[in-house]
């Protein structure tokens, strides 16, 4: 597990981000400390802006996540703003930074199932699917 600066009394990063780079820790870290003091209290509404912060520079992939080649919305919900936002998400895969073909090759690098008439939502899907698996089987121990 990678060393951290975080105060021993908060809560420890979640499993995906400590086995990312340093720099997603640190987005996730210093976001979260500036929305728990603009939410005040709201702990569900810090972690959904400290995580949207780390999905608009970084993308999962696999049990991790690496930075993308552009900051930006990595999925529908993440185009939309507020508490209202109601949109398809994929686990943190840049569905609208990658083009189809891009996904397609991720889909096939992480063991997903894929077909050629996948839409850029189905591949999303079978991305974030595979992603969830590997990362189950490594806190598995697998």
């Amino acid at each position: 597990m990678p060393k951290n600066d975080r105060d021993p009394e908060s809560a420890p990063l979640p499993s995906t981000l400590q086995r990312s780079p340093k720099k997603a820790q640190d987005t996730y870290e210093k976001t979260l400390e500036s929305a728990e003091k603009t939410y005040d209290g709201n702990e569900q509404a810090a972690h959904r802006a400290a995580w949207a912060s780390v999905k608009h520079s970084f993308e999962k992939t696999g049990d991790h996540w690496e930075p993308k080649a552009e900051r930006g919305p990595s999925d529908p919900r993440a185009e939309q703003h507020g508490p209202g936002a109601s949109a398809q998400t994929y686990g943190g895969v840049d569905v609208e930074g990658k083009t189809k073909e891009e996904l397609r090759a991720q889909a096939r690098a992480v063991g997903a199932d894929v077909s050629s008439g996948m839409t850029k939502a189905q591949l999303g899907e079978a991305i974030e699917k595979a992603n969830r698996r590997e990362d189950r089987k490594r806190r598995e121990g697998r």
